[in-house]
């Protein structure tokens, strides 16, 4: 019975790459006769990444507890693994690889993962999403700084009053949709970061120093030799926060990431998780079928603003320092990138996305001021090569087929990969 499942399996993954070079060629009959053979090998580029993506998926599917445990475990492992200084010399030779680990990266991977509840869950488009960002930011500050609370304490109302100005903004706006709805969020980011720098109370544009670190938990320092060596865990104190040593707040980071991923993870395949699926495909559908549109949405902002909230207090528990611009908008619109380019809607997806955006930059700064324009074009190319994303769920993969653009109430409908543009305009 093995053999025959595994002859299956290898016959599946042969079809699968073996439809790679028609696809590719299939999409780029339609471009203009000079850019065919360019364009050829970047789809073949992204149509195996996709074959790669779909195999890997269908694997996951059918295994079973022991296995996925098993993966879930060599995460872990190699997520701690990650600072180590012979990961770092290769990922990141030109700035400080444990403090990069923390903050773009893993704050990037966080706020991505709160955004994906809103917009590749829910289909809410959310361009002020630095503003909750920002709020558990400041909270950190006033608490900590201003008021003597521990960490931990702000942690956790910080999360709270993120999560309260989810509802504030969602509350009398949410019956909004697409571009509206955008324009709306937008204004409530900038309007976040302008009370900010206009109010003496948080010392306006200079921003609140000083902001504690959070309080140690023990001074134990793993022993050198392995196998903490080899785990790059030689010398380091994880539960001890300083000034010096970024990897503390990357393992606190990491910390979070994991809850977050499992809490994420679990909303996804509940009641909560299909209502927010079929809010997305087609909301008059969804209130029609008896689902309260109003409430699932309110939560999606409230569970979004709560994960951004959570690590805009983790971010200022190690900058120390923050100034309103910190918060800028282009932050929100990165993130949202991150979400789109990586597979809105797939967990996995999302986090390499968030990953890329904030670590490509990062690797090509000996380029200065190019380096946003390769960025910039690697955006480009992949948005308009694999507009689904590198790891889209089938889902996604299914809505953009037909044009609807994966997102059913952005309010845009747009030709997917095996839709033309016409077809679409038929279609309105």
């Amino acid at each position: 019975m093995n053999n025959k499942a595994n002859a299956a399996n290898t016959s599946s993954v042969n079809a699968r790459f073996g439809r790679v070079p028609g696809r590719a060629k299939q999409r780029t009959d339609s471009r203009p006769p000079g850019l065919r053979q360019v364009l050829y090998a970047l789809f073949l580029v992204t149509e195996t990444c996709g074959a790669i993506g779909d195999v890997l998926r269908d694997w996951w599917a059918v295994q079973g507890r022991p296995v996925r445990w098993a993966v879930y475990v060599l995460l872990i492992l190699f997520g701690i693994m990650l600072p180590s200084d012979s990961i770092g010399s290769i990922m990141s030779p030109h700035t400080e690889w444990q403090t990069l680990l923390f903050f773009p990266i893993g704050g990037y991977i966080l706020l991505a993962i709160g955004l994906n509840v809103v917009v590749g869950q829910a289909g809410l488009l959310d361009l002020g999403y630095v503003a909750f960002f920002a709020v558990g930011g400041y909270a950190m500050a006033i608490f900590a700084k201003l008021h003597g609370w521990s960490f931990w304490e702000v942690l956790i109302v910080g999360t709270l009053i993120s999560a309260g100005s989810g509802i504030l903004l969602g509350a009398p706006t949410l019956r909004l949709r697409g571009d509206y709805l955008a324009i709306v969020t937008l204004g409530f980011g900038e309007i976040v970061r302008i009370s900010a720098q206009n109010w003496e109370y948080v010392n306006g544009p200079n921003g609140i120093s000083g902001i504690p670190h959070p309080p140690n938990l023990s001074d134990y320092e793993f022993p050198a030799g392995q196998p903490w060596e080899f785990l790059g865990l030689d010398g380091v104190a994880p539960l001890t926060y300083g000034a010096l040593d970024g990897r503390p707040y990357y393992y606190l980071m990491l910390v979070a990431i994991i809850a977050t991923i499992v809490f994420a993870k679990r909303l996804e395949n509940s009641r909560v998780g299909r209502a927010w699926a079929s809010i997305r495909e087609d909301e008059d559908a969804a209130e029609l079928m008896g689902v309260p549109t109003f409430k699932f949405k309110l939560a999606a902002f409230a569970i979004g603003a709560a994960i951004g909230g959570m690590t805009g207090v983790v971010y200022a528990s190690q900058a120390t320092s923050i100034i309103p611009a910190n918060f800028p908008f282009i932050l929100s619109a990165t993130i949202l990138a991150a979400v789109v380019m990586g597979g809105s809607g797939n967990l996995p997806g999302v986090m390499l996305g968030a990953f890329l955006v904030a670590w490509i930059p990062e690797y090509f700064r000996d380029l200065k001021e190019y380096r946003i324009l390769l960025f910039g074009g690697i955006l480009v190319v992949m948005m308009a090569l694999r507009p689904e994303g590198i790891l889209p769920s089938k889902r996604r993969q299914a809505e953009l087929a037909e044009g609807s653009g994966g997102m059913g109430s952005l309010g845009a409908e747009v030709a997917g990969p095996d839709t033309s543009a016409a077809s679409v305009e038929g279609a309105k």
